[in-house]
C-alpha cells in the first residue's frame, strides 16, 4: 500500500516536536498570518508545491533570492557541475575571485566606478553586517553604532534593538541574552529624521565608528529613505570621523543592476556595503565590500580578524554567478513590469472594497500598508491597521499564492512571473480584499 501524503498540519506538528516551533527560522511558523505553515517541497520559476501537492504563485521567492525564479535551469546546472567537483575544499577557488569581481563591477553609475574596491565573501547577510561592523570599528578604534527603528541588519546581538523582519512580525523589543553593555553599544533613532542624527553626533560624535542603515527599509515594509537621506547620513558621519555602512542585503541587485546605490535618486557615498540574498543565487551567501584601505584592516592584511570555514563555498560561488550573469537588462524590465502590474492591482482591489491603504515602493520591492499615509519611520508603520493583513494573506494563499506570513515584509517578484502567473494572482485579489475589508481588530 502507497504511504499516504502528509498535511502541511501534521508536517508541522511533527516539526514541533523536533524543532523550537518547528521551524527554523521564526517567521515561518506563520504566527502572525494565523494559520498553519505550509512544507514546500518543490519550485519551479514563479510556482512553488507543498506537501499536500497544492502549487501555489510565490511571491517570497526565497525572501528575494529567487530573482530569476525557482530552480532556474542555468542556476541548477551551474551547481550540478559544481557539485562532481567537490561540494567545498577549505580552501581558495577562483570562482570566488570571478564573485568578487563581478559583484565590484556591477556597482556602478552612469560610468563611474562606485565605492567597492575589494569585498570579502561570507555565509550570511548576518555575517557581513557583523563583520562591517567589527571593521568600522576597528577602522576608527570607536564602539558606538547608530541604527534606525525598524531596519533589520541579522541577529547578532548589537543589531538586535527595535529590528525589523521576524522581530517586528513577533513584537519584540530586541532579544533575551543580549547583555546590556552590548546593546548600550548601539544607539537606535527614528529612521529619516536627520535631526536625530545631527543631535546625537554633536553629543557623543567622538564615540561613534558608523552608521549603518538598509539602503531602503524593506524590513518593516517598505519604507524609502526620503530624498537626499543617504547621502546626508555620509556627509555627518564623515563629518565626525565615523564610517556610513549601507546593508543591501535585500536591495542589491534586486532593485537594479547596481543595486539602490545606483538606483538612489541623491547619489550618496556609502565606506562599507554588505550583500546577500541575490549574490548567493539561493545557495548562503553573502559579502561586504569598500574601499581598500578599509578592507584591507581584515586579516590576514590586518588587525581585523574575520573566518569562515564555508565562506565562498564553490557551490554558491557558481549559483551566485550564473544569477548575476543572467540579470541583464531585459530581466530587470520583466521583475519592475511584473512589480508595477501586481502593486497597481492590489491597490486597485483594496480601493474597491474600501480599505485603507498605500503601497510602498523601492524599486521593484513593494509592500501595503494598510494606513491613510505613507509611513516614514517604524513607529508610523507600527500604528497602521496590521489586523487586516492575515485575513487578506489567508485568502491569497487559500486561492493559490503566497505572499511573505508578515505584514512588516516586502514582496518579491522574479523574472519568471509571467502573465499566467500574474493572472493567477491578480484573480485573488478581490476576494483578499473582501477579507481584509471585514477583518475587526
Amino acid at each position: 500500500m502507497a504511504a499516504m501524503t502528509p498535511t502541511n498540519a501534521e508536517e508541522f506538528a511533527r516539526a514541533r516536536a523536533a524543532m523550537p516551533g518547528g521551524v527554523s527560522s521564526p517567521v515561518r511558523a506563520f504566527g502572525s498570518v494565523q494559520t498553519t505553515p505550509r512544507f514546500f517541497v518543490s519550485a519551479a520559476g514563479p510556482y512553488v508545491t507543498d506537501v499536500e501537492g497544492r502549487e501555489y504563485v510565490d511571491l517570497v521567492g526565497s525572501w528575494g533570492p529567487a530573482i530569476l525564479g525557482h530552480a532556474h535551469p542555468a542556476v541548477v546546472q551551474v551547481v550540478q557541475d559544481a557539485a562532481t567537483r567537490g561540494l567545498g575544499f577549505g580552501a581558495s577557488t577562483p570562482g570566488e575571485t570571478q564573485l568578487a569581481e563581478l559583484i565590484r563591477d556591477r556597482v556602478v553609475r552612469d560610468g563611474v566606478d562606485g565605492p567597492i574596491e575589494k569585498l570579502r565573501l561570507v555565509s550570511t547577510g548576518t555575517e557581513a553586517t557583523m563583520t562591517a561592523i567589527r571593521l568600522a570599528r576597528g577602522a576608527t578604534g570607536r564602539d558606538l553604532v547608530v541604527k534606525f527603528a525598524g531596519h533589520y541588519h541579522g541577529h547578532s546581538d548589537g543589531l538586535l534593538a527595535e529590528a525589523g523582519s521576524g522581530v517586528a512580525t513577533l513584537a519584540l523589543p530586541g532579544s533575551a541574552g543580549v547583555p546590556a553593555a552590548i546593546a548600550a553599544q548601539t544607539l537606535v533613532l527614528p529612521y529619516n529624521d536627520l535631526d536625530a542624527i545631527r543631535e546625537v553626533f554633536a553629543a557623543r560624535g567622538d564615540e561613534i565608528a558608523a552608521v549603518i542603515v538598509e539602503a531602503s527599509a524593506a524590513n518593516m515594509g517598505v519604507v524609502p529613505p526620503a530624498p537626499g537621506f543617504n547621502s546626508a547620513l555620509a556627509d555627518i558621519a564623515h563629518a565626525h570621523g565615523a564610517l556610513l555602512i549601507v546593508d543591501e542585503v535585500l536591495t542589491g541587485f534586486r532593485v537594479g543592476s547596481a543595486g539602490w546605490w545606483g538606483i538612489d535618486p541623491v547619489p550618496f557615498e556609502a565606506d562599507l556595503l554588505t550583500f546577500g540574498k541575490v549574490v548567493g543565487g539561493g545557495l548562503p551567501l553573502a559579502a561586504l565590500g569598500g574601499r581598500s584601505e578599509i578592507m584591507d584592516l581584515l586579516a590576514p592584511l590586518g588587525p581585523v580578524y574575520q573566518a569562515g570555514t564555508l565562506s565562498g563555498n564553490p557551490l554558491a560561488v557558481a549559483a551566485g554567478l550564473a544569477t548575476l550573469q543572467h540579470l541583464d537588462a531585459e530581466a530587470y524590465a520583466r521583475i519592475d513590469a511584473g512589480a508595477d502590474t501586481i502593486a497597481d492591482a492590489a491597490s486597485s482591489a483594496l480601493a474597491a472594497e474600501g480599505v485603507t491603504h498605500v503601497v510602498q515602493r523601492a524599486g521593484n520591492l513593494f509592500s501595503i500598508v494598510f494606513a491613510g499615509t505613507a509611513p516614514r519611520d517604524y513607529d508610523e508603520v507600527k500604528a497602521q491597521d496590521a489586523f487586516r493583513y492575515p485575513p487578506f494573506f489567508r485568502a491569497m494563499l487559500e486561492a493559490g499564492v503566497s505572499l511573505p506570513p508578515s505584514v512588516f515584509e516586502a514582496w518579491f517578484v522574479s523574472s519568471s512571473h509571467d502573465d499566467a502567473a500574474i493572472s493567477r494572482i491578480l484573480d485573488a485579489l478581490p476576494a483578499a480584499a473582501r477579507a481584509a475589508a471585514s477583518a475587526t481588530a
